[in-house]
């Protein structure tokens, strides 16, 4: 069966794209899923995380392995055809300020996931992204990411992107230093802190995003 193609995409950066990348990643290979993750940001995030998840040696890879490639944004498509024939899913975490490699991965996808902090630039930075999933005719979904605990700046998100026709995942990601972390170690929450308010809101973001996908 060919893998599902999900693209974490927003043109705004320190959006938390390769965060919940790595942790979505873990969350569906903890439920069994083949996983892929490529790494098309030239900064290399992604890619570094891996690194220090294979260095450390914890035994959590062999637990939940995943395949991780950094590839040029040109290259995805061909990188994608040849991951998905051993995948159940593939991640492709792409960068910002990169329209060119930002439209290639969105052209891939079966679904683009659009992080976006409580904040008014990041819901106007969605256009772009936005754009290109239309262009493209691929499905989107919002995920409110680094949410505070306090104050009603969800509610007011929520309205926003509303105004803007755009669907909005159920589950909301905190503002947790549970996730940063687990990255530092190249590991997740969900092999660090498994019973934390964050791992269950990555379990809870997975199933949505699955039940989501075409």
């Amino acid at each position: 069966m060919t893998a599902k193609t999900l693209t974490i995409a927003q043109q705004k950066g320190g959006a938390g794209k390769t965060t919940l990348a790595a942790q979505l990643a873990v969350a569906f290979a903890v439920n069994g899923k083949r996983v892929a993750l490529i790494d098309i940001d030239p900064q290399g995030s992604l890619s570094a995380w891996d690194r220090v998840r294979n260095e450390k040696g914890s035994g959590s890879d062999a637990l939940h392995p995943l395949t991780v490639l950094a590839v040029s944004g040109w290259r995805v498509g061909n990188e994608l055809a040849r991951v998905r024939r051993d995948h159940d899913i593939v991640i492709i975490d792409s960068p910002p300020h990169a329209e060119s490699d930002a439209k290639a991965a969105v052209r891939a996808a079966d679904l683009v996931l659009i992080p976006v902090q409580p904040s008014p630039m990041d819901v106007w930075a969605t256009q772009p992204t936005l754009n290109l999933a239309n262009d493209a005719g691929v499905p989107v979904l919002v995920v409110l990411n680094r949410v505070p605990p306090r104050g009603n700046v969800v509610a007011q998100m929520r309205a926003a992107l509303a105004d803007k026709g755009l669907p909005v995942a159920d589950t909301i990601i905190g503002n947790r230093v549970a996730f940063a972390s687990s990255m530092l170690d190249g590991l997740t929450v969900l092999e660090t802190a498994r019973s934390s308010p964050a791992a269950g809101e990555v379990r809870a973001l997975a199933e949505e995003i699955a039940a989501t996908l075409p």
